[in-house]
């Protein structure tokens, strides 16, 4: 407490040892506040027996700073070195105001425009307000809310498929318990693969910078692909095919029927693409009862394993890469793929909720 209260009586200060770490971890800290650091070392010195003069020479701050923060100690220990709650500037827009501008935001706007910017809001709700709005003041009630309208994320609503997850889980179970002596494939096509070769050579990274790319390229074509992952083993062969269409598609289940041991079954999982569910793919399906065919749920073609190795394609040769010509291109994708088929392992297949991995 403090021992007297004329204007050159200073505070008494005491300080016990766990208030004394305190004081001194801040006073110490690279992290922690100036101001918060500036009061500790205040009342450290106090407690230290120092008059506020010589503290106010150390600490280079008026005496009249150090008086304050010695005698908040003193009253009120470690809260005393707290800044007091402070009223702040006045609401200027009411609740009101607030909600006219949350209801712009997250309703449709009116005319040509397809998203709302700020001064499209303020200009909407100006009419229906009693005071003016500026667009930053828009901004901040929205950054308050966590409102973005000016951001849109795409969706898909799922087909109303009565079995959608019994197909799921049939083909979850195929991929985590093969039928024994049976082949399981995932099959598909990545179409329009694009052969850009940039302009000007890349930048490697460098310590503290990203790698730079040119943005502007020249086309080369492009080139489309049909793969078969075989899901026991993490293997893949691919044919690079002129036509995605159901002559191209049967031609090259013809090709792998006749790779394939005559004497094993065949499990097939397939989306439900064009050149998949074709009167002509149906036929030649029917045509050869060894081949029995998964197919995934409408709008669920993540189920088909052979997407993971167009994405890991796309990440390691096609995102980032630059291609001379065509077959530069084509070259290229088989030589990734067929060192991947030498290293090649089955992915760990769940639906719980982990993602999906490699086997380790």
């Amino acid at each position: 407490m403090a021992e007297g209260s004329g204007r050159d009586t200073a505070a008494a200060v005491v300080v016990d040892e766990e208030t004394r770490g305190v004081l001194q971890r801040i006073a110490s800290s690279a992290k922690a506040q100036v101001r918060q650091v500036l009061r500790a070392r205040i009342v450290l010195a106090a407690a230290g027996g120092a008059g506020n003069a010589a503290i106010a020479r150390r600490l280079a701050v008026s005496v009249n700073t150090v008086r304050k923060w010695r005698g908040r100690f003193a009253e009120r220990g470690l809260e005393g070195l707290k800044d007091a709650a402070r009223s702040g500037r006045p609401r200027r827009y009411d609740d009101l105001v607030r909600v006219a501008v949350v209801a712009a935001a997250t309703g449709i706007p009116t005319g040509p425009a397809a998203t709302w910017t700020h001064a499209a809001i303020a200009d909407q709700v100006a009419g229906t307000v009693s005071a003016p709005i500026s667009s930053s003041q828009v901004g901040r009630i929205l950054a308050d809310l966590d409102l973005k309208p000016h951001k849109v994320r795409g969706w898909l609503t799922r087909r109303d498929t009565p079995d959608f997850w019994e197909r799921v889980r049939d083909i979850c179970a195929l991929y985590r318990n093969p039928p024994a002596g049976a082949i399981v494939l995932s099959i598909d096509e990545k179409t329009a693969i694009q052969a850009r070769e940039r302009r000007h050579p890349s930048q490697p990274a460098r310590p503290g910078r990203a790698a730079r790319r040119e943005f502007e390229y020249r086309r080369h074509g492009t080139a489309s692909i049909v793969a078969a992952l075989d899901v026991t083993t993490g293997q893949t062969l691919t044919e690079t095919i002129r036509r995605n269409d159901a002559a191209t598609f049967t031609a090259f289940l013809g090709r792998l029927d006749r790779l394939m041991p005559r004497d094993k079954d065949i499990h097939v999982v397939l989306d439900n693409g064009s050149s998949h569910t074709a009167k002509h793919t149906k036929a030649w399906l029917a045509a050869h009862p060894r081949w029995h065919v998964c197919w995934t749920p409408p709008h669920a073609s993540w189920l088909n394993q052979v997407e993971l190795v167009f994405s890991a394609l796309t990440r390691a040769v096609l995102r980032h890469g630059d291609f001379t010509s065509r077959d530069d291109l084509i070259e290229k994708m088989d030589a990734w793929m067929i060192h991947r088929n030498e290293h090649a392992r089955p992915f760990h297949w769940t639906y719980q909720g982990t993602p999906l991995k490699e086997w380790a």
